[in-house]
């Protein structure tokens, strides 16, 4: 949600370097992109003296910063950015850090839900930008591109051109989650009934949830990245040749919306708002209860009635009636 803003940075400062200071899987997000011209990688739990600690803040204070502008809101952000030595340092002045920001702007009110894309190109305006698109962009780099190649032709049952990807996971926490048996039935719905490849996309810890699902729907057109070496550059890849991708409120959404393809996600405890795309092929089903959206990490009634109740019939009659060619295909012979 970052790359409008990212992109407007690069077209205003044309003859800029612009560096990004990243964690590795940002790193791994915008690899490809045209968007930064370096990248210094920051692990507080890597291997790297120069990623972490006292390394890191030498490396960041050889780069002599003319600006640091904060896209997190965290006060170990702000810290980072006092520390580099920048002659200008802009953020949104939250969590009390305005004492270490040259340009601490107002932050927008918490109180009501809007898109943090929005708060991201309304902090670049500050600098005098005006390409202020709500466009995402990411791009796949070419091994990404081949892998998800090669997996295919290892599955020739499977429709590698037209297909619906499935993303299960979440990394906020489990009340995001939509129960692992309603995507075990919406795959078997999709490849049963409608005749459609369905690939399931995963992280390292979901890889048993989605090899599950792949043994209990025990069909030759529903297949899985589980056996992958996964990465985020894969993940990419897939969803960006997908012709529909069926999410929970997670990270490849975002992916989908910034490759332009379509996309259902399934909302449950968090605001729609906070995280809004503005993609045109986005879809989003979200029940309405009494106690939500909480934006809880674990439902806090034990019910979680947002995801269970959202069923595969719902689900299912929404990819049929938003997208009418995922219907059956029928051919007769006379």
């Amino acid at each position: 949600m970052a790359t409008p803003a990212l992109r407007a940075l690069r077209e205003h400062f044309a003859g800029a370097e612009i560096v990004g200071i990243l964690r590795p899987y940002v790193a791994d997000v915008l690899a490809g992109t045209t968007l930064l011209d370096r990248v210094l990688i920051h692990d507080p739990k890597g291997k790297s003296p120069f990623h972490r600690g006292f390394g890191f803040g030498w490396a960041l204070r050889r780069e002599r910063f003319d600006l640091a502008v904060l896209f997190p809101n965290s006060l170990r952000s702000s810290f980072w950015a006092w520390a580099s030595g920048a002659k200008q340092t802009l953020g949104y002045a939250r969590n009390g850090r305005s004492i270490l920001l040259t340009d601490p702007i107002p932050a927008p009110s918490q109180a009501t839900p809007h898109p943090v894309l929005d708060e991201n190109l309304q902090l670049v305006a500050q600098l005098g930008c005006r390409t202020l698109s709500r466009k995402m962009e990411l791009a796949t780099l070419p091994r990404d591109e081949q892998q998800i190649a090669n997996f295919w032709k290892r599955h020739p049952a499977a429709n590698s051109t037209d297909f619906v990807v499935l993303n299960t996971g979440g990394a906020f926490g489990a009340a995001k989650d939509w129960p692992t048996e309603y995507f075990t039935e919406l795959a078997r719905r999709l490849a049963v009934d409608l005749g459609r490849t369905v690939l399931i996309v995963c992280g390292p810890s979901e890889r048993s949830t989605t090899q599950r699902i792949v043994t209990e729907v025990a069909h030759p057109r529903v297949v899985s990245l589980a056996d992958e070496s996964l990465s985020i550059g894969l993940t990419k890849a897939a969803i960006r040749h997908a012709s529909l991708l069926v999410t929970t409120d997670s990270g490849p959404r975002h992916f989908a919306a910034a490759f332009d393809v379509p996309t259902l996600t399934l909302f449950g405890p968090t605001h729609i708002a906070w995280s809004e795309t503005f993609h045109p092929q986005a879809v989003h089903l979200q029940l309405p209860v009494d106690c939500g959206p909480c934006q809880q990490r674990v439902c806090p009634l034990k019910h979680h009635r947002c995801m269970r109740e959202l069923t595969v019939e719902n689900v299912f009659a929404e990819i049929v009636r938003r997208w009418p060619n995922a219907s059956p295909r029928i051919g007769c012979a006379a």
